[in-house]
């Protein structure tokens, strides 16, 4: 499994949108000097996740006042996350990672065939990353669980932190 240690340079990863479209993150990266909150989520399936999304949604106007871009992935079916992001009016880009490329390059856990407990069958598990607009990690926590993932109010807190107290 992949290990990132903060600063360093995250990998680059295209993955198909669920609007339609191939993003690259090296792309998106260059057209929006910008931080960005790279968010693992487990499926289209999980109620606790799209209630994040959602929250991330009413929040969005606050992050981008900070300069802040969300960018999310799921090993779930493109289809599902297309039907997620039309259900819940999602604006910023849910990525299908269905060949686990993002989730291994990032160390993201995966609850495979081999896990000791049946969890919803195979997927990944929450991670979050925030990196600054070079593509340096400046925050990363990774679950093995649905449990344990900061809220929206407490990555408000991290990027006010980091953002203050950054060298």
């Amino acid at each position: 499994m992949t290990t990132l240690s903060v600063n360093d340079q995250i990998p680059n990863f295209s993955l198909p949108s669920a609007n339609g479209e191939q993003f690259s993150y090296e792309a998106h990266k260059e057209k929006h000097k910008a931080w960005h909150l790279i968010i693992f989520f487990r499926g289209a399936w999980c109620p606790v996740c799209v209630q994040e999304l959602k929250d991330l949604e009413e929040n969005i106007s606050y992050f981008e006042s900070k300069n802040v871009h969300f960018v999310t992935i799921s090993t779930d079916e493109l289809a599902n996350l297309e039907n997620l992001v039309k259900e819940n009016n999602l604006s910023f880009p849910v990525l299908a990672d269905e060949n686990l490329e993002a989730l291994k390059s990032f160390g993201v856990f995966y609850h495979g065939e081999d896990a000791p407990y049946e969890d919803h069958g195979t997927h990944g598990e929450p991670a979050y990353f925030l990196v600054d607009e070079e593509g340096k990690l400046l925050y990363q926590q990774k679950q093995t669980s649905p449990f344990g993932r900061p809220t929206t109010t407490e990555l408000r807190k991290i990027v006010q932190y980091i953002g203050k107290n950054l060298k």
